[in-house]
């Protein structure tokens, strides 16, 4: 992709889950990378420009986007269906203030182009989420404050095209991803890094919220990462899901994480726990219509995730001191 070559381009989260694949193919490509983030600089890839912000900061957004032609705005909180439950302000209000915050300072700046990263998250229940629907319903009771943050930076991207007739940010919306690079922390995890720490760290019965019946459309981080590079470089205006279209029940994860051990655990299924949607999978014919499609396949994607994991426990330990020890609200 020469479109990034001699490019200046900020990743926000860029050391990240999705942040680091992408950060690794704009090098590859050419570009001249800055990461903003609020992990620790050692965990930022060789040959980047490292700033280390609390972009709930309009300032230090300001800083972080001068001089620059692309940003992909990549930074947000992720975490358990426990900790949306508990904790939802720890969500709603970072996210809120990252997404206005960013965004305003790219629009002052008058940045090239803007790549948004919204979520799976801004869909209301449904058996296949389209793009053309979110503005017809809610978020999902189990999503709506992560999902109506994210939701606030696509409405305040329109806001920008009827005010100014600003129309550089382009908008994907990524299904369940998962990949090296992701938050293990086990009180905040997603479901796929929950269960490879807890089953690579020798967990035995392995206990799984739920029935295990509950289907999720997931994708490799790397995928995702393709994607927001062809959507920004080809500038699309419409939101864009990224995501297989294909639909895994939670038991089927759990086999093939447990499959890939060298001694299987015994699974236990707590059905008293929320099982969350019953179906989530993403309509992904826009994206293959530009091209987009995944190349990685679930069992290799969770195999590479187990092996990275077992091989990376002292870095993810730093990164979990880093985000205790950060006060976003």
């Amino acid at each position: 992709m020469s479109f990034y070559k001699n490019k200046k381009v900020v990743v926000t989260g860029g050391t990240g889950l999705i942040g680091r694949q992408l950060v690794d193919l704009l090098l590859k490509e050419g570009a001249e990378v800055r990461i903003a983030s609020l992990d620790d600089a050692s965990l930022a890839p060789k040959n980047t420009e490292f700033i280390r912000a609390n972009l709930t900061n309009f300032d230090n957004c300001m800083n972080v986007c001068l001089g620059m032609d692309y940003v992909f705005h990549l930074a947000g909180i992720k975490g358990s269906p426990k900790m949306t439950k508990e904790k939802p302000a720890s969500f709603f209000v970072p996210l809120i203030l990252f997404n206005t915050n960013v965004l305003e300072a790219c629009r002052q700046q008058s940045i090239e182009r803007v790549l948004y990263a919204s979520s799976v998250g801004v869909y209301a229940p449904s058996e296949i989420f389209k793009e053309d629907d979110v503005w017809k319903t809610f978020p999902s009771e189990n999503d709506k404050f992560a999902g109506w943050a994210k939701r606030m930076g696509e409405l305040q991207a329109e806001a920008y095209k009827i005010e100014y007739g600003w129309d550089r940010i382009s908008i994907v919306r990524p299904a369940n991803v998962y990949g090296p690079y992701d938050n293990f922390d086990p009180a905040t995890a997603m479901v796929i890094p929950s269960l490879v720490k807890r089953a690579v760290d020798g967990e035995n019965p392995l206990t799984v919220w739920g029935d295990g019946t509950a289907i999720r459309d997931f994708i490799h981080s790397r995928d995702v990462a393709y994607g927001m590079l062809k959507v920004l470089e080809l500038k699309v205006k419409d939101p864009v899901n990224l995501g297989s279209g294909a639909g895994y029940t939670i038991k089927q994860i759990t086999e093939l994480i447990a499959n890939n051990l060298h001694q299987k655990p015994e699974i236990i299924w707590d059905t008293s726990k929320p099982s969350g949607d019953k179906k989530r999978l993403m309509d992904t014919s826009k994206a293959r219509s530009l091209g987009i499609y995944p190349r990685i396949s679930l069992e290799e994607g969770i195999k590479e995730v187990i092996d990275w994991y077992s091989e990376n426990k002292g870095v993810l330990t730093k990164r979990y001191n880093v985000f205790t020890a950060t006060k976003y609200v």
